[in-house]
């Protein structure tokens, strides 16, 4: 497991409504990829659009069956064992653009093109 990585849930989640939903990993590597570390930060993907800054759109090219969004206002501790089926992994252009969309949902600040906070 690796920050960027789509994972679609099994389990019915409570926050989503009681139904499984699709998830991007945002920890940082060092904790996605520490079997020691039995959770990770996720942000939601929900099947709306909203056209919010703190949103990044995805679609079929990213693996997912439809338009949607990764909403970055609503992240969530999850449980890795959860995060059952693995998706797809963002590329860059669309971490970049989640790094934007965190930023502004945490109140960071601006991101440089390199994704580091000022």
């Amino acid at each position: 497991m690796t920050r960027g990585e789509i994972y679609r849930t099994k389990e019915r989640i409570a926050e989503r409504g009681d139904k499984p939903g699709f998830y991007v990993v945002v920890s940082r590597c060092f904790i996605a990829a520490n079997d020691d570390v039995s959770t990770v930060i996720c942000a939601p993907v929900y099947g709306d659009v909203l056209g919010l800054n703190s949103e990044v759109i995805l679609g079929l090219d990213e693996g997912l069956p439809r338009t949607c969004a990764i909403r970055c206002d609503f992240l969530m501790l999850m449980f890795k064992r959860k995060l059952t089926r693995f998706v797809s992994t963002l590329p860059q252009a669309k971490i970049l653009e989640l790094n934007r969309a965190l930023a502004y949902a945490l109140e960071l600040g601006e991101l440089t093109t390199r994704g580091y906070v000022r």
